[in-house]
């Protein structure tokens, strides 16, 4: 028998959190997006299962977009950090795909690259985030150059908040957005999760949504739950050994946990190497046979330890829920000190992957980015 460990990839979970998405955006179209191969959760199952209902798919590589694209994808897809390499612009030009342009060579070399089709492009306004994107002067020639030039077809701005989801808002940066180009009557790309869910005026023309789409709520003080969000993500395990120890004894690397009574310890087939943080400890929330009990101690490599004391009737074999149905991964992610975006990215590849659809009543195998 393999090693217990398992991650559960509900795709009916993920069509249900789209249908929230699309709920918030009313007629705002929505690039799905599936960076990360799709926040660890699968590119090309969770891209095929919104297949037919996203208007488009967001995402960071170009060889996935081209993956995407032989896999039957046709709605537009949105390279978020553009291209790299003017090596890869025919790339785009054969198969449709759409950067995101911050720099004012890109727009030169897209230009001088003679390719065969005109391309659509977004660009990128730094509105306060302050990674990438045009401002000033800067902007205003690259939206009359982009807008006049022939080699470019629809020419969408976009823009990214910084605090969507704290106490500062959006305001400040929807209001140097608009600013920057007051006479702009063209399309525009603002709203992420945490926009899209608290900010109705930062819907535009197309929305990002990424986070809630995999059931993670992008507020710390907000759960998914009161989101109406599901867990698509589900990572499970099994007790493995039971060690019974009295007051002062100490459990794993550092003894960084000491018992002050007689406890069980459940030993749990996980640890950082399958993608559980290394850095959560004592208190972090587990689930053995349903029901909610905490870490113990430091996260090894393969293994992690949990407080059976409460627990009588479990013991090797029981099964135990990192993360997911029953046990929101905020929550975790919160008690590790991160958020959920971590957790589900660092999914290590040896973690066997199940993927199942509620609807469908399909099952496979993992897939791989």
């Amino acid at each position: 028998m393999s090693r217990p460990i398992r991650a559960r990839i509900d795709l009916a979970a993920l069509r249900h959190n789209f249908a929230v998405a699309r709920r918030y955006a009313g007629t705002t179209r929505l690039f799905s997006v599936v960076k990360a191969n799709a926040y660890g959760h699968g590119l090309l199952p969770c891209a095929q299962a919104l297949a037919g209902l996203t208007d488009g798919y967001a995402l960071l590589d170009l060889a996935d977009a081209v993956a995407l694209r032989e896999a039957g994808i046709r709605q537009p897809i949105l390279l978020l950090e553009g291209y790299f390499d003017a090596e890869e612009l025919p790339i785009l030009a054969e198969y449709g795909i759409t950067p995101a342009l911050h720099r004012a060579d890109q727009l030169e070399e897209i230009e001088l690259a003679g390719l065969p089709r005109r391309l659509d492009v977004f660009l990128k306004v730094n509105s306060g985030m302050n990674r990438l994107g045009f401002t000033g002067d800067a902007l205003t020639a690259a939206v009359r150059r982009a807008t006049a030039s022939p080699a470019f077809a629809d020419v969408t701005l976009m823009t990214h908040f910084a605090d969507a989801d704290g106490p500062r808002g959006v305001a400040w940066q929807l209001d140097r957005f608009r600013t920057m180009l007051p006479c702009w009557a063209g399309p525009v790309s603002m709203a992420n999760s945490a926009a899209l869910l608290r900010y109705p005026e930062t819907r535009g023309d197309w929305a990002r949504p990424g986070i809630m789409l995999y059931g993670g709520s992008p507020f710390a003080d907000i759960p998914a739950e009161q989101l109406e969000l599901k867990p698509v993500m589900t990572l499970a395990s099994q007790i493995i050994g039971v060690q019974e120890i009295g007051p002062g004894e100490r459990v794993g690397y550092g003894g960084t946990f000491t018992a002050e009574g007689p406890t069980r310890v459940g030993i749990v087939a996980c640890g950082y190497a399958d993608g559980y943080p290394r850095h959560a400890g004592t208190g972090a929330p587990i689930l053995v046979d349903g029901r909610r009990t905490r870490l113990l101690g430091r996260v090894s490599m393969d293994m992690l330890a949990c407080d059976l004391t409460s627990l009588p009737d479990s013991g090797v074999g029981s099964p135990v829920t990192l993360w997911g149905e029953g046990l929101s991964a905020d929550d975790v992610a919160t008690a590790a000190g991160t958020i959920s975006y971590e957790l589900f990215c660092a999914l290590a590849r040896r973690v066997p992957v199940d993927f199942v659809d509620g609807e469908a009543g399909g099952r496979g195998g993992r897939e791989t980015d």
